[in-house]
């Protein structure tokens, strides 16, 4: 079993994944996996008996533009699926400017971190009624440390 790459349109890697699902058990096809990966876009993943089985389950499926020769080793296959925690320099007190999303561009101050959900409660500087706003911490960039 090795896994072989399909190069398919960008954005239909799902509807792809499931038609080669039926396909595969249709024809009974030696194909033991499917794998969609979010971060390799325009490719599907099948694990497969030898690349003609790849070939065959991919013969004639909408969207896809073919296989890559060779197969992929498991060693890539990890390295596609790690994924690396991000550090955030944000801290309770910063004075942080939103850099995505609806008040893009707006300085706040930092109200409360959750470094587990990977969100930041903020309240706008430049508004009448401080409101506090729950927002994704890679939105924000630090424009001044709090002191202390």
């Amino acid at each position: 079993m090795g896994y072989y790459a399909l190069r398919v349109t960008a954005g239909q890697e799902k509807i792809v994944a499931d038609l080669l699902k039926n396909r595969i058990t249709k024809l009974k096809i030696n194909v033991s996996s499917i794998l969609v990966l979010d971060g390799f876009k325009g490719y599907v993943l099948v694990e497969a008996g030898e690349e003609s089985d790849a070939k065959k389950a991919a013969f004639q499926v909408p969207n896809i533009k073919g296989v890559l020769p060779g197969e992929i080793s498991e060693d890539e296959i990890k390295k596609m699926i790690e994924t690396k925690p991000q550090i955030f320099s944000v801290a309770k007190g910063d004075v942080v400017e939103v850099i995505n999303g609806p008040f893009k561009g707006d300085r706040a101050k930092v109200v409360k971190v959750d470094l587990e959900k990977e969100e930041a409660t903020i309240e706008l500087l430049e508004v009448t009624v401080p409101i506090p706003i729950t927002t994704k911490l890679s939105w924000l960039k630090v424009h001044q440390k709090a002191e202390g």
